[in-house]
């Protein structure tokens, strides 16, 4: 028995940790107080079955998990699943920017058959394509993927979207080169922006 909860102490102290999330942290997530968090962690009780599945849910691991000393097998299966989860999202976010693309093929095409406007104005489908698949490719990279590159993301969107502005008022006879320089404050702010941390990670484990 002393082997088993020292067993699940050493993994849920282990997920924990991997987690980035503080004694306490895990605690108010169970509804429990960081001493019996604590206990479990030093071997000192276990949790009951029910909350133990709580754990195993909340760390996305089996309850078989917390209970061995060898995960190989279950690493290894975490690590296909991560993969094929990763490659999943990177076609549908894809798939999402080339739907972009198709609406304004589409439109494009219709306008073109359709109405008399000049070849230029219609190819505006094309160009304003641009920073709105940033914004797609912004809103999937913030769900799934590395948020630190939505500071690439979002610089990529500001530029394209002023670009879209200029070439729109070309078409129409005024040359608003000016219009550039406003992205150079705002690629400024969109830098220190990018060094905010929203959250600091506590340098105690409790």
């Amino acid at each position: 028995m002393d082997d088993l909860k020292s067993v699940i102490a050493a993994n849920i102290t282990s997920l924990r940790r991997e987690s980035g999330m503080t004694q306490v942290e895990l605690a108010e997530k169970l509804n429990y107080s960081d001493k019996a968090v604590s206990k479990w962690e030093r071997g000192e009780s276990v949790p009951d079955i029910a909350v133990l599945k709580r754990i195993a849910d909340m760390f996305e691991v089996t309850v078989d998990y917390l209970l061995k000393l060898d995960h190989t097998e279950e690493i290894n299966e975490n690590l296909k699943i991560s993969r094929r989860k990763k490659r999943n999202r990177v076609i549908i976010t894809g798939i999402s920017i080339a739907l972009v693309w198709f609406v304004a093929t589409f439109i494009f095409f219709v306008l073109e058959s359709a109405t008399s406007l000049p070849a230029t104005a219609i190819s505006l489908c094309f160009i304003y394509s641009v920073p709105v698949s940033m914004i797609v490719w912004l809103v999937f990279n913030s769900i799934w993927f590395n948020r630190r590159m939505n500071f690439l993301i979002v610089s990529l969107l500001m530029w394209s979207a002023l670009a879209s502005l200029y070439i729109t008022f070309v078409g129409i006879g005024f040359n608003l080169w000016l219009v550039f320089i406003v992205g150079v404050p705002a690629q400024i702010i969109i830098f220190l922006w990018s060094g905010i941390k929203t959250r600091g990670k506590r340098t105690k484990n409790l």
